[in-house]
């Protein structure tokens, strides 16, 4: 069986999944794209903060932090904007929706999104917005 961390960023994966469509592609620790066509997110499993200790039972409490990326490329900035306006606004949806992934995590949570545009040479700007998304689980062994 994997570890409670492992199930978190599954499970939130999983529900990030949801939001693909034959334009929109999910993507799970993608290196860089070369090419983004129409959307694309991709999820980065991050890091874990310092964990709380509880001594008994002996329980720690990890902040688990993971970063998604949601890029748009599209020749008209007005319907680039809307269309990452619509996928930030998808992922805060999913992760409303189930904010304890289906029971394995405490509370999930986004950040405000941070925004990069990306000329690129001969085509359409990149868009990207980076969103921190904070699971908090709990576990009785730091490695599982």
């Amino acid at each position: 069986m994997s570890s409670v961390r492992e199930q978190v960023l599954s499970a939130l994966f999983a529900n990030l999944q949801a939001l693909g469509t034959s334009t929109v592609k999910v993507y799970r620790n993608l290196d860089k794209p070369q090419k983004v066509d129409g959307g694309m997110i991709i999820m980065r499993d991050g890091a874990s903060e310092q964990p709380e200790v509880l001594l008994s039972p002996l329980t720690y409490i990890y902040q688990h932090l993971v970063s998604v990326e949601v890029l748009v490329q599209n020749s008209d900035a007005s319907a680039r904007e809307n269309q990452l306006d619509a996928l930030l606004v998808g992922i805060g949806g999913v992760i409303i929706a189930d904010r304890s992934l289906g029971g394995i995590a405490e509370w999930v949570e986004a950040e405000a999104p941070a925004f990069v545009e990306e000329p690129i040479e001969g085509a359409a700007s990149v868009k990207m917005a980076q969103v921190a998304v904070m699971a908090r689980f709990i576990t009785n062994d730091p490695l599982n």
